[in-house]
């Protein structure tokens, strides 16, 4: 098998990961994990030949974009305390904890060398955290906890990374050096991110095709995490920065082609980056075996202490910083989502998974450093770092599904349907507002006046059949089923033009073009 073969075999795993995931209540990151793992312990699978510079650029900027498309700035305001308590102080907290546990453990391993062990592990995955909570059916205040830590954390721990690892390459270190890279890493990233911003939002407005929009947002993540480090700035920052503004200011409501194809093919990329990326960790163990040749013992050792610690540092943490965020928005009139049990917040605490950043930041340690000599404890900097992520993913992640059935934690549907059941409220009040614009303005005739009314109050019942009156309720159900029935007909109609255009295509003289157009035109009506 080569690596080629290898790509192809993950990315069909990822896609048979999710329905066997769905099956069997497992997240698909976790089984795409445990594949890699069977790979890389078979004699003919190669080991995965990518340079560990390329794995974050690679597989990090479509799927931060692909997670920040399920959320908005508004939530991230609403919840920027919990998320500064997570993905800011948790993790300098726990970078801190695991080097000096790091340090005392593994003799002859420097201070800086911790630091940067205790760097790569300390940030939880946003892939695994959001892939996990929504197939569980955690409450909505949960995942958007999850999915606020899971993002920003990455941009606080990978600069303390190449801090630390500076201070280790070059054997020196400067506080305010530090803390100065740490503000100039940041604001160059919203200036890249709000600038690439910008100038993609008006470039999606002069490009009109839906093709050419979408394949653009693809290129956009990557363009600002590149241009965010070429500049010395935080890529992941300024990729959150580019499609926090994109999801704010890009979204035209009538654009419906556009939005549709958009959110499918997003969906396509997230499952297939997620599997690959997920994959390569699995596949990881081949260095690991290699590493821990004749020394099992003692690197399991180490790495099932930084595992406990990891996993402590984050129970301990979440306590008072749920207590505390607790009081503050009781005593205060906040919309923020926070933990409203012990069950919650044990859900949190179990979810801390590590993933796809933590394993590049460990392949991505020097060989050497600037004097020449090799860089200290890199062997075992990897290996405990291998050891903290699967130890977190296969545990965690197997089973935190058990965990939350246990815990009787559930999404919250009564307030979902309720705000379901506002919106519904809010689009027909919209509907009619606008009907009474219309006839204003144009002289409708009675009947058609009266349909219109009609439709205007059905796009709220269609939203949520539960706002309206009984009586209104069962008409609207009477008007469904004939709709329905219409809908049929008008279906297998359409169905029989597009068998005869299709045949088309194969007979002599007929141009595929002018036959794709007129299919297009078919598929468009069939959506309607």
């Amino acid at each position: 098998m080569d690596q080629l073969a290898l790509l192809f075999v993950l990315l069909l795993g990822a896609v048979v990961s999710v329905p066997v995931g769905d099956r069997f209540g497992l997240p698909a990151p976790v089984l795409m994990t445990l594949l890699g793992i069977v790979l890389a312990v078979l004699d003919f699978v190669p080991n995965v030949d990518i340079p560990p510079g390329l794995i974050l650029p690679l597989l990090l900027p479509p799927l931060l974009y692909a997670a920040v498309r399920r959320t908005s700035w508004r939530q991230f305001t609403a919840n920027r305390r919990p998320i500064f308590l997570l993905a800011v102080a948790l993790v300098f907290v726990t970078t801190l904890t695991v080097a000096a546990v790091a340090h005392s453990i593994v003799p002859g391993l420097p201070v800086a060398a911790a630091v940067a062990l205790g760097a790569l592990i300390a940030p939880p995955d946003p892939v695994a955290a959001t892939a996990v909570a929504g197939q569980l059916g955690l409450p909505r205040r949960l995942v958007s906890i999850l999915e606020g830590e899971g993002l920003f954390n990455d941009v606080t721990a990978i600069v303390l990374y190449h801090v630390a690892i500076a201070a280790a390459v070059s054997g020196s270190f400067s506080a305010w050096r530090a803390g100065l890279d740490l503000v100039l890493s940041a604001v160059v990233a919203l200036a890249v991110g709000l600038v690439l911003g910008w100038g993609s939002n008006r470039l999606l407005d002069l490009l009109g095709d839906t093709t050419l929009q979408i394949g653009l947002t693809l290129l956009v993540p990557y363009a600002s995490y590149v241009l965010a480090e070429e500049l010395h700035g935080s890529g992941v920052l300024a990729v959150l920065t580019t499609a926090l503004f994109l999801a704010e200011y890009a979204l035209d409501a009538d654009d419906v082609l556009t939005r549709l194809a958009g959110h499918t093919f997003w969906d396509i990329v997230d499952t297939l980056v997620t599997g690959v990326a997920f994959g390569l960790i699995g596949l990881e163990m081949h260095n690991a075996i290699r590493t821990a040749s004749g020394r099992w013992g003692e690197l399991l050792g180490w790495a099932g202490a930084v595992l406990g610690v990891v996993v402590l540092v984050r129970l301990m943490w979440l306590l008072p910083a749920t207590w505390l965020t607790k009081r503050l928005h009781a005593r205060r009139d906040h919309d923020e989502d926070i933990p409203l049990s012990w069950h919650e917040t044990v859900v949190m605490w179990w979810a801390g998974m590590r993933g796809v950043a933590s394993v590049a930041l460990a392949l991505a340690v020097p060989l050497r450093t600037d004097a020449g000599a090799p860089f200290p404890d890199r062997e075992e900097i990897v290996f405990i770092a291998f050891g903290v992520i699967m130890g977190t993913l296969l545990l965690q992640g197997l089973t935190l599904p058990w965990l939350v059935r246990r815990l009787g934690v559930r999404a919250d549907t009564e307030r979902e349907q309720e705000f379901e059941k506002e919106l519904a409220l809010r689009a027909a009040g919209a509907a009619k507002r606008r009907l009474r614009e219309i006839e204003e303005s144009e002289d409708l005739p009675e009947e058609l006046a009266e349909r219109m009314h009609r439709q205007a109050y059905e796009i709220g019942v269609r939203i949520n059949p539960g706002m309206g009156g009984e009586e209104r309720r069962e008409g609207h159900e009477q008007r469904v089923r004939r709709l329905r029935r219409v809908r049929r007909i008008q279906g297998e109609l359409l169905s029989a033009a597009r068998h005869e255009v299709l045949a088309a295509r194969s007979e002599a003289g007929a141009d595929p073009e002018v036959v794709d157009r007129v299919l297009r035109h078919l598929d468009v009506r069939s959506l309607r």
